[in-house]
C-alpha cells in the first residue's frame, strides 16, 4: 500500500483527489517510534505534524506542581502536532508510544506549503486547533469540578468510543491501559481507581485485568458519567 493510499483513509485528507494525495504523500516522510520512545516532549519547539498509521501513543502533560496527567491516547488515523504550522509554537503535551508505532510526518516547511496550496487542509487545521482547545478545557473542568466516579466513567466511555472493539463480553478498550493510566487520566490515586473498578466489576459494569478494561454495560457507565438516576 502506498502512502497516498493510507492518506485516502484518513479523515484529515478526505475529499482531496488522487493527484493531491500523491503530492501530499511525497512531501512527507515515514516515522518509526519504538515502544516507550517519544514522538516529542512538552515545551519542545513544535516542528512536525504526524498522522499515526500503526500502533498507539499516549498524550500527557506535567502540571506546574509536578503531577503528570494523561490527556488521552492517539490511535491509527488520528493526527497530532498541527501546532507545527505556527511559528515558534511549542508542544503543550508529551506524546509517547505505548506500542511500536509508524506515522506519516510532515516537517514545518512542507506542511506550510501544503496548507497554502490546499485551503481545505488549512480550514481543517484551524478546526483541529479549536477542537483540541475545547477538549482540553472540558477535561480540565472535569478534573476541577466533578466527583471522581464520574471522571473515571467519562474517561472509560471516551476510550471505548475511540478504541473500543465489540466482543462477546462487552466493548474491549483496545489499548494497553493500566489502572495507573486511568488514575493519571482522572486526577486521582491508584487506590481510588482500583477500589472503584473493583466495585463496578462486582456490579457487572466493567471487567479489568492487566492493562485491559472491558466495558460490560455502557448504559450503567453512562448513568454514572452523567449522574443520572439509576433504574
Amino acid at each position: 500500500m502506498t502512502h497516498a493510499d493510507n492518506l485516502s483513509n484518513i479523515r484529515f485528507f478526505q475529499g482531496l483527489d488522487a493527484a493531491a494525495l500523491a503530492d501530499i504523500a511525497q512531501a512527507g516522510r515515514v516515522q518509526h517510534v519504538t515502544r516507550e520512545a517519544f514522538f516529542f516532549h512538552q515545551d519542545e519547539p513544535a516542528t512536525t505534524f504526524s498522522v499515526l498509521t500503526e500502533g498507539q501513543a499516549r498524550l500527557s502533560q506535567v502540571t506546574p506542581d509536578g503531577h503528570q496527567i494523561i490527556l488521552g491516547f492517539i490511535v491509527p488515523g488520528q493526527e497530532v502536532g498541527i501546532l507545527a504550522a505556527i511559528e515558534q509554537a511549542e508542544y503543550p503535551l508529551t506524546l509517547q508510544a505505548v506500542t511500536d508505532c509508524v506515522a506519516l510526518a510532515w516537517d514545518r516547511a512542507p506542511l506550510l506549503d501544503l496548507l497554502e496550496r490546499y485551503p481545505l487542509l488549512g480550514l481543517r487545521a484551524l478546526r483541529m486547533v479549536a477542537g483540541r482547545f475545547v477538549q482540553l478545557q472540558n477535561q480540565y473542568r472535569e478534573l476541577a469540578t466533578e466527583r471522581v466516579e464520574r471522571r473515571i466513567a467519562r474517561a472509560l466511555l471516551r476510550l471505548g468510543e475511540q478504541a473500543g472493539q465489540q466482543a462477546a463480553d462487552g466493548v474491549r478498550i483496545d489499548l494497553p491501559l493500566s489502572r495507573q493510566d486511568v488514575a493519571e487520566m482522572t486526577g486521582t490515586t491508584l487506590y481510588t481507581v482500583s477500589r472503584t473498578l473493583s466495585s463496578w466489576e462486582k456490579q457487572g459494569i466493567v471487567a479489568s485485568g492487566r492493562e485491559r478494561v472491558v466495558i460490560r454495560s455502557r448504559q450503567a457507565l453512562r448513568t454514572i458519567a452523567e449522574d443520572l438516576p439509576a433504574d
